[in-house]
C-alpha cells in the first residue's frame, strides 16, 4: 500500500508514475473523496466541541436547578448529526481503500520502462549453452520415454495442468529441495522455516493477493474461509504482521519450501504443455524483512542467492530486469532469472527477486524500531524463488539429456541420489 501522505500531497505525481505500470489513477475522484473526508472531519470536530461545551452546561444548570430542556434537545439534535456525520465518513473511508488497496506499487527509478516484457532488459549471462550432436527433446517427452512423468494419469486424478512423477524423476525432484535448503541455510544464511499451506485472507491482502487477485487464488467454501497459498512469500512474510522488530533482530531471512497453488486465470491457453505453468508445484522461497537503508543491497545479494543455485547446477541462464508494465503488482523492482532450456530454445523464468520497500510493510503494519528516533517506522520487504523446483527439474531434464534418453545428473545433486549419476528407465 502506498504512503497515504503521498497521494494526498503528491495525487498528479503519483498517477504519473503509475501510469506506465498501465495503471490509471482517477485523480478526481481521489481528491473528492479526499476533500470530502476531509470537510466532514473538520465539520465532526467541531460538532463534537459544540455537544461536549453543551453537556458541561447542561451539568450546570442542573447543578443550580435551572431548566436544561432546550439545551438537552440542542445536544439530542448534535448527537444525530455527528451519527450520520459518521456514516458518511465511514463510507467514504471505505472507498478510500478500496481505490488505494487496488494500486500497485510505485516502480523505482532504476526501473526501465516499457509496455511489455519485449521491453525488459537483460543485465548479464552465465554459463554456455550446450551444443548438442544429436537430436534434442523437449522434458514431456523424456519424461514420458523414460516413463516417469504422466500428465494423463494426473488429469484423471484431477484435471489438466498438473502431473504425476515417479521413480528417479520423483528421486531428482525430492534431492533439489534438499539441495537449495542446504545450501541457503547452511551457506547463505537464512532460518529454514515450516508455514501452514493454507492461510486467511488478512495473510493474502498483506503480501498484495488480495483483493486484486482473488479470482488466482484457490479457496476453500469454509467459514472462516482459507486460502491455498500462491507462495510461501505469504505465510512467511505474514509472519511479522502487526509487529515491531528491534533493529538488532534485522535482517530476518527465511528459507521454505511449500508447494504453491494458482489457478492460472487468464492464462489459458499458455504453455498448456508439461510442466511450466501448473496449478500445483514447489518452491524453495527467499525472504528478508530489512532496515530501508539496506533494502536496495539485499536485493542484489538476495538476487546472486538464486543465481548460486543454477551456477552450482551448471545450467546456463540470464538476468533481466523487468520494466515497469511488467512488475508484479506489490514491487518496486524485480530481477527475473530466466535458465535456458534447450527443448524450446528459449529463455524462461526461473525465479523472481522483488524489492517491495514498505508496499507490503504498510499493509501488514510490519514495523522496526529505529534507534536514532525510538520510533516505529516500516519496514522493507524482500523475496525471490531459490528456485521454483518444478522448471529446475525441466532444466536439468532438457541441458543434461543424453542422446539414448537417459538424464545426467548434475554432480552437485548426486550425493543426495545415493551417488547415482544417471536417470534413466530400469
Amino acid at each position: 500500500m502506498l504512503d497515504p501522505q503521498l497521494l494526498r500531497n503528491n495525487t498528479e505525481e503519483v498517477a504519473r508514475v503509475l501510469r506506465p505500470r498501465g495503471y490509471l489513477l482517477d485523480v478526481k475522484r481521489f481528491q473528492n473523496l479526499e476533500k470530502d473526508r476531509k470537510q466532514l472531519q473538520i465539520k465532526q470536530q467541531e460538532l463534537q466541541h459544540s455537544r461536549n461545551q453543551n453537556s458541561k452546561e447542561i451539568g450546570k444548570l442542573k447543578a443550580s436547578k435551572e431548566d436544561a430542556v432546550e439545551l438537552i434537545n440542542k445536544t439530542e439534535l448534535l448527537g444525530r448529526e455527528l451519527k450520520s456525520i459518521g456514516d458518511r465518513l465511514q463510507q467514504i473511508q471505505l472507498e478510500l481503500n478500496d481505490l488505494t488497496a487496488g494500486m500497485p506499487n510505485i516502480p523505482h527509478e532504476s526501473v526501465p520502462p516499457g509496455e511489455s516484457e519485449n521491453d525488459n532488459v537483460e543485465q548479464r549471462r552465465w554459463g554456455e549453452r550446450r551444443n548438442f550432436l544429436f537430436e534434442i527433446f523437449d522434458h514431456v517427452q523424456l519424461g514420458e520415454d523414460l516413463e516417469m512423468l504422466d500428465f494423463e494419469q494426473a488429469t484423471k486424478l484431477t484435471g489438466s495442468r498438473f502431473v504425476v512423477m515417479t521413480a528417479g524423476l520423483a528421486r531428482l525432484h525430492r534431492a533439489l529441495i534438499q539441495f537449495m535448503l542446504d545450501l541457503h541455510s547452511q551457506e547463505h544464511g537464512y532460518k529454514e522455516t515450516y508455514v501452514p499451506y493454507m492461510v486467511n485472507a488478512k495473510s493474502l491482502f498483506g503480501t498484495g493477493q488480495l483483493p486484486k487477485f482473488e479470482q488466482d487464488q484457490f479457496a476453500t467454501d469454509t467459514d472462516p474461509r482459507y486460502y491455498l497459498i500462491p507462495t510461501a512469500e505469504v505465510p512467511v512474510t505474514n509472519l511479522y504482521r502487526d509487529e515491531i522488530l528491534e533493529s538488532t533482530e534485522l535482517p530476518v531471512r527465511h528459507v521454505c519450501h511449500t508447494p504453491c497453488f494458482r489457478s492460472e486465470a487468464g492464462s489459458y491457453g499458455k504453455d498448456t504443455r508439461g510442466m511450466i505453468r501448473q496449478h500445483q508445484f514447489e518452491k524453495v522461497e527467499l525472504v528478508q524483512i530489512v532496515e530501508p537503508s539496506t533494502s536496495w543491497a539485499a536485493l542484489e545479494e538476495l538476487t546472486g542467492h538464486a543465481e548460486t543455485v543454477l551456477q552450482r547446477l551448471e545450467l546456463p541462464y540470464r538476468v533481466v530486469t523487468l520494466c515497469a508494465s511488467d512488475l508484479g503488482f506489490s514491487s518496486a523492482k524485480t530481477y527475473d532469472l530466466e535458465v535456458w532450456l534447450p527443448g524450446q530454445q528459449k529463455y524462461r523464468e526461473i525465479s523472481s527477486c522483488s524489492n517491495f520497500e514498505t508496499f507490503q510493510a504498510r499493509r501488514m503494519r510490519a514495523r522496526w524500531r529505529n534507534p536514532e528516533t525510538n520510533k516505529p517506522e516500516y519496514v522493507h520487504t524482500l523475496n525471490g524463488s531459490g528456485l521454483a523446483i518444478g522448471r529446475t527439474l525441466v532444466a536439468i531434464m532438457e541441458n543434461y539429456q543424453n542422446e539414448d534418453r537417459t538424464i545426467s545428473v548434475p554432480d552437485v545433486l548426486q550425493p543426495y541420489l545415493g551417488g547415482c549419476d544417471r536417470i534413466q528407465n530400469a
